[in-house]
C-alpha cells in the first residue's frame, strides 16, 4: 500500500476464510478411502489419487469458473456461407475434457475388469462431479454407451477402441481420423419426454439389410440433445416394428457433417459449460444397434447406468458444497467464536455432514453390484431395486444440501465469485436427467412387480447387522410390509422410496462408520422429530466427532 493509498484506506480486510488451495479430493477424504477399501477397489489409489489432486486443484476451480462465465456458441455457418453446425467453446472447457477423460473416467470398468473396477470409476465420477459438473455428461455418456453398443457386436468392435482412449479431441473430424471420440444421446422429443415410445422420428433402411450395423435415414426432431457436438451419438427413431436405437456419426467419412441441423441451444439455469440442443434430422444416416423395435430396452441398460451416475454425481456435488462449509466455518468468527463452535451451525454443518456420507456409502455400495451382478444373482436383483432409488433420493437432496452450505457463507456463497453459486445453480438438473422424481419411483415399482426378488435381495442389507440398531430393525421390519404392496398401489412410492434409502443408508453407516458417527444418522434419520430440516430434531449430535471425520485433510 502506497503512502497515499494509506490515508484513504477505510478498512482492513480480515476474518475472512480464504481459498481451499490445493488439495487431494481423494487422499483427504477418510470416507472414500475406506469405500474404496471396502468394495475391492484398493488397487486403483494411485489412479485416483492423481485424479484427487487435480480436481482439488487452484487450477481446476479456475478453469471451471472460466468454462462457466464464457458461454459456449452455436455457429451454424462458417464466413463463407456453409452450414457447419459446430459449438464454440472457451479453451478452459477444452481443458477440463481433456482432464476429465485422461483421468479414464469414462473408460476404467470396461478396459481393466479387475474386482471394484465399477467402484473405481465411480469414485471418479465422484471427484469429477466435485470439479465441474458440465463436463461430467458428455464423460457419463461416453461411459455408459458401451452398453448400448455391445447388443451390435459389430458396431462395438468398431468403436470401443475409440470410444476407450484415454484422451479427448475436440476437433470436429470423421471419428476415424481422431484420437479418441465422445458419444453423446439424443433420446428426448417435445411431444414425449421421458415416454420415449411417443417419438416420433422415423427411420427407414438405406437398402435391403434391416440386420444390426445396417444403415437407415432418421427424419425427425430431438428436444434435447446434450454434447450435441459428440463424434458419434445414441438416438431412438420409430421403424415398422415400434422404436428402435441408432448410432449416429457427427461426421461422415468424408469429413461433412452428417445431415442434422442444431436449431439452437439451451439457455439454462444450470450446467452452462456444457452446450445442450434442440436438433432436427434430414434424412440422417444412422447404424442399427441392436433388435429392430426394442430401441427402449438398449436405452434402458444405457439408463441403468447413468442413473447411478447421477446419484454418485450429485453425492460428489454435496460432498464439495459440504467441505467448502466445513472450511468457511472453521476461518471465520462471529461472537467471539468460530462459526463452527455455535451451537447452532455446529449442529447444522455435522447434520450436512452425515448426510453427504451416507449418500457417498449408498453411491459406492451400488457402484459394487456392477462389479458383482455377473456372478451374484442377489447383486444384480439389489442393483434393480436399489439403483433408482440412490438416484431418487441423493438428486432430491441435493438442492437442499447445496442451499443449507451456501446458507453457512452469508451473502459471499451467493455470489458469483464463490463456486456456491454454480453448485447452487447445478444442484436440481441430476434430479431431472434420466428421470424425475416420479419416473424414477415408478422404476422402483416397475422392479418389484417384474422381479418380486428385489425386495428380498433389499431387506437382506438391511438386515445385515440385525440387532446392532433398533431403529434399522424396525424401519426393515416396516419396509418388509410396505413394498410388496407398492406392486398393487403405486399411490406412496416417493414416501416409501425415501424410507428405502434412509434404512439403506443407516445399514452401510453401521457396517462402515464409526459407531458414534453411525449411531447419529440413526437417530436422526430414523428416530422421531426429525423432518428432513438440517440442525433439526431432537437427537445429541456429536458434532465435532461428525465434522472433525468429513473435514478434508490436507
Amino acid at each position: 500500500m502506497t503512502a497515499a493509498e494509506a490515508t484513504y484506506a477505510t478498512h482492513d480486510v480480515y476474518n475472512q476464510s480464504g481459498d481451499l488451495g490445493d488439495v487431494d479430493l481423494f487422499g483427504g477424504d477418510a470416507v472414500l478411502r475406506e469405500a474404496v477399501a471396502a468394495y475391492d477397489a484398493g488397487w486403483a489409489v494411485d489412479r485416483l489419487h492423481a485424479a484427487g489432486r487435480v480436481t482439488g486443484s487452484a487450477e481446476t476451480r479456475l478453469l471451471a469458473r472460466q468454462a462457466n462465465r464464457i458461454l459456449p456458441e452455436l455457429r451454424t455457418h462458417d464466413r463463407f456461407g456453409n452450414r457447419v453446425d459446430q459449438i464454440e467453446f472457451h479453451p478452459a472447457w477444452h481443458e477440463l475434457m481433456a482432464r476429465c477423460f485422461g483421468s479414464g473416467a469414462h473408460s476404467l470398468p470396461w478396459v481393466d475388469r479387475r474386482p471394484g473396477s465399477q467402484v473405481a470409476r465411480a469414485v471418479l465420477s465422484y471427484l469429477w462431479n466435485q470439479a465441474e459438473n458440465g463436463i461430467c455428461c458428455p464423460m457419463g455418456m461416453t461411459f455408459s454407451s458401451v452398453a448400448a453398443l455391445r447388443h451390435a457386436p459389430d458396431l462395438a468392435a468398431h468403436w470401443e477402441p475409440m470410444i476407450l482412449r484415454d484422451d479427448y479431441d475436440p476437433r470436429p473430424l470423421p471419428a476415424e481420423r481422431k484420437r479418441a471420440v465422445t458419444v453423446g444421446m439424443a433420446m428426448t422429443e417435445k411431444q414425449g419426454g421421458s415416454d420415449l415410445r411417443r417419438t416420433q422420428t422415423t427411420a427407414r433402411p438405406a437398402g435391403n439389410d434391416r440386420g444390426p450395423g445396417s444403415t437407415w435415414l432418421l427424419t425427425g426432431h430431438k428436444w434435447f440433445f446434450s454434447v450435441p457436438q459428440s463424434d458419434v451419438f445414441l438416438t431412438l427413431a420409430q421403424t415398422e416394428k415400434g422404436v428402435t436405437c441408432f448410432l449416429v456419426r457427427g461426421w461422415l467419412p468424408d469429413g461433412t457433417r452428417n445431415r442434422l441441423k442444431i436449431q439452437r441451444l439451451k439457455d439454462k439455469c444450470g450446467n452452462r459449460s456444457n452446450a445442450s440442443s434442440e436438433v432436427e434430422f434430414y434424412d440422417m444416416e444412422a447404424q442399427l444397434v441392436g433388435e429392430e423395435g426394442h430401441g427402449i430396452r438398449a436405452s434402458i441398460e444405457m439408463a441403468h447406468l447413468t442413473r447411478l451416475d447421477f446419484a454418485v454425481g450429485s453425492a460428489g456435488l454435496m460432498r464439495q458444497a459440504v467441505t467448502q462449509a466445513i472450511h468457511h466455518t472453521s476461518n471465520r468468527s462471529a461472537f467471539q467464536k468460530r462459526l463452527l463452535d455455535l451451537p447452532i451451525m455446529g449442529r447444522v454443518v455435522a447434520d450436512l455432514a452425515l448426510e453427504v456420507e451416507g449418500m457417498t456409502w449408498m453411491g459406492l455400495r451400488l457402484a459394487a453390484t456392477l462389479d458383482r451382478e455377473a456372478t451374484d444373482e442377489g447383486e444384480r436383483l439389489l442393483g434393480r431395486i436399489a439403483t433408482p432409488m440412490a438416484k431418487y433420493w441423493a438428486c432430491k437432496r441435493a438442492p437442499a444440501v447445496v442451499t443449507e452450505a451456501l446458507g453457512c457463507h452469508g451473502g459471499n456463497g451467493f455470489i458469483e465469485d464463490h463456486l456456491m453459486a454454480r453448485l447452487f445453480r447445478e444442484a436440481p438438473l441430476n434430479g431431472i436427467w434420466e428421470g424425475t422424481g416420479s419416473v424414477i419411483c415408478l422404476d422402483v415399482v416397475r422392479a418389484i412387480r417384474r422381479e418380486p426378488a428385489t425386495v428380498d435381495a433389499f431387506l437382506d442389507v438391511l438386515r445385515t447387522d440385525r440387532g446392532a440398531e433398533t431403529l434399522l430393525d424396525r424401519e426393515a421390519d416396516a419396509l418388509a410390509d410396505l413394498l410388496p404392496r407398492l406392486a398393487a398401489d403405486e399411490t406412496p412410492a416417493r414416501h416409501v422410496v425415501e424410507r428405502m434409502a434412509h434404512a439403506f443408508q443407516a445399514a452401510l453407516m453401521i457396517a462402515h462408520a464409526p459407531g458414534e458417527v453411525a449411531a447419529a444418522f440413526c437417530a436422526t434419520r430414523l428416530g422421531e422429530g426429525w423432518r428432513g430440516h438440517f440442525g433439526g430434531g431432537a437427537a445429541v449430535l456429536p458434532v465435532h466427532a461428525i465434522v472433525d471425520r468429513a473435514r478434508l485433510a490436507k
